[in-house]
Order: C-alpha cells, then structure tokens, then sequence
C-alpha cells in the first residue's frame, strides 16, 4: 500500500458540489492499493500512520502523533499513487489492485483505524471524482510505501 500523508488544519472532499467527508486538525491521507498488498500491508498502515509523531510539541519539535492530539483523519482513495511513469508519458495503472479489492482494504483500513485507536475518520467516495481542498500545517508531506520501498 501507498500513502501520501499530510499535516493539516482542516481538509475536506467534495463528489459533485456536496461535501462527503470532511476534519480539522489532523491528517489527509491519499491511500492507494497494489495488486500485490495483503492483510501485512493493511495492517502495517493502520498501525504506522495514526503514529507518525509530525505535530508538533511545546518545544515545536515533532513529537506528537495524532491520537496525542486528538485529531481527525479524512482518508481519500488515490490508485493514482500506483503510477508508474517511467516509460512514455502516459502513467500506466498496472500494478494497482483491481477495484473490488481496492475498495474492501481503503474500507477495512477506515474501519480499523477508527477501531484499533480511537480516530475519527471522514472518507471520499470510492471511484467518485473528487474535490480535495486542504490547508496544510508546514507544509508537512510524508510519503509511505508498506513494502519499504521508500
């Protein structure tokens, strides 16, 4: 799995004018699946992203998570992370999971961050176009890969 995770005041999502999803101060987290991603994967993210300490403490050091500040998550499906440019100049979407899959594990990776700690969570719409406004804190951008590759 692929996320682009970023420390914002506030950020919401909006399919065809009407907002779906929608948090302060949190994350916004752009969650793409790979045909390859298993329950590792899954599990891996929702155990790594609510814990990434990127607020900032009373000396303006890095050192708070989200659940130390209390704040939200709004996670938005994004297959485009997967990508691959390299080649030409059209991206090819090869290597991300096919829809049904796709769906389940950004469901299942909601419901358990909510679950396993305690996070309120605002979603987009699955394969809905959408409209993401943010403002973000920093700018903080963090890219994450469950495989390690970066």
């Amino acid at each position: 799995m692929r996320a682009v995770v970023q420390r914002v005041n506030w950020a919401k999502v909006e399919v065809e004018e009407k907002i779906v999803g929608e948090i302060k101060k949190g994350l916004l987290v752009f969650l793409g699946v790979g045909q390859e991603d298993t329950q590792k994967d899954l599990e891996w993210m929702v155990n790594k992203i609510p814990n990434l300490r990127v607020f900032e403490d009373e000396d303006e050091k890095m050192n708070k998570s989200l659940m130390d500040i209390k704040g939200e998550m709004l996670v938005v499906s994004q297959f485009t992370l997967y990508g691959d440019c390299r080649r030409g100049r059209r991206p090819s979407f090869s290597s991300a999971a096919p829809a049904d899959k796709a769906k389940k594990m950004y469901e299942d990776f909601c419901d358990m961050v909510e679950k396993a700690h305690g996070i309120k969570v605002e979603k987009g719409v699955f394969q809905a176009d959408m409209k993401v406004s943010l403002l973000n804190d920093g700018p903080v951008t963090l890219l994450l890969e469950s495989k390690g590759t970066f």
